[in-house]
Formats: structure tokens, sequence, C-alpha cells
């Protein structure tokens, strides 16, 4: 496995409820675990995330939503795919799926988007 150059890595509540969301709602494949820390290495296509439950101690000092301020972008094939399996699963949309328009350079690209947020309030957008 290749490492990315940036892997963001979450401190949750509750690590099997994180699975369960990543895993079995969005379809991340655990590349490896730590059971002894309560830790997972994830990820979907090209993009990789670890999720750790955080101690007593750490998970005091946060209030939900966690990750306030951070939108974490994961880029990946069938973006509508994944939006239908999710309203599918009753699982809340954040924002609803749509078709965006971004100037890169002198040119546009159109990708479909929409993001949820995680059990823990961490905002994720899926973007083709």
């Amino acid at each position: 496995m290749d490492y990315q150059a940036v892997i963001p890595e979450f401190v949750v509540s509750d690590i099997e409820k994180s699975r369960h969301f990543y895993c079995d709602l969005l379809g991340f494949s655990v590349e490896y675990e730590r059971p002894e820390e309560k830790f997972l290495f994830l990820s979907l296509e090209d993009c990789q995330l670890m999720l750790e439950e955080g101690s007593a101690e750490e998970l005091a000092q946060l209030t939900y939503p966690f990750g306030r301020g951070v939108n974490i972008s994961f880029g990946i094939e069938d973006v509508p795919q994944l939006h239908q399996k999710l309203l599918e699963a009753d699982y809340p949309i954040h924002r609803p799926l749509t078709k965006r328009e971004f100037r890169v350079g002198d040119s546009f690209i159109y990708p479909y988007e929409f993001a949820v947020l995680d059990p823990d309030g961490y905002f994720l957008r899926f973007s083709e």
C-alpha cells in the first residue's frame, strides 16, 4: 500500500459507530487496525483516513461538531451513487447533491458533489 502525502486523522467518540458509518455506509475498507488502541486506517479509492477513539480526557475537551471549520474533500469516481446509497439508508445529507462549476486556471470543471456530517460532526465533502 502506498501512503498519501497527507492523511487526516480524526479523534472519534466511538470507534465502532465510526467503523459502521465509514465502512458500511460510505464503503471505506479497513487497511489495518490496532484494536488495543481503538485505531483504524481506512481507504476509499485513492483516499485515506485514520480514526482513533479519543480518551475520556480528550473527548471531554471536544464539543459536537468535532473538527469545526475543517472541510475534508474526498475525490471519488461515482458521487451520485454514494449519495443515493446514503439516501436509501436514511442518513442525513448536510449539503444536497449538486453539479458545481469551478474555474481551474483558464478552464472550468463541473463535478458532482454533496456533503455529510459523520457521527462526530466532521464535515465530509464527496466530489468527482
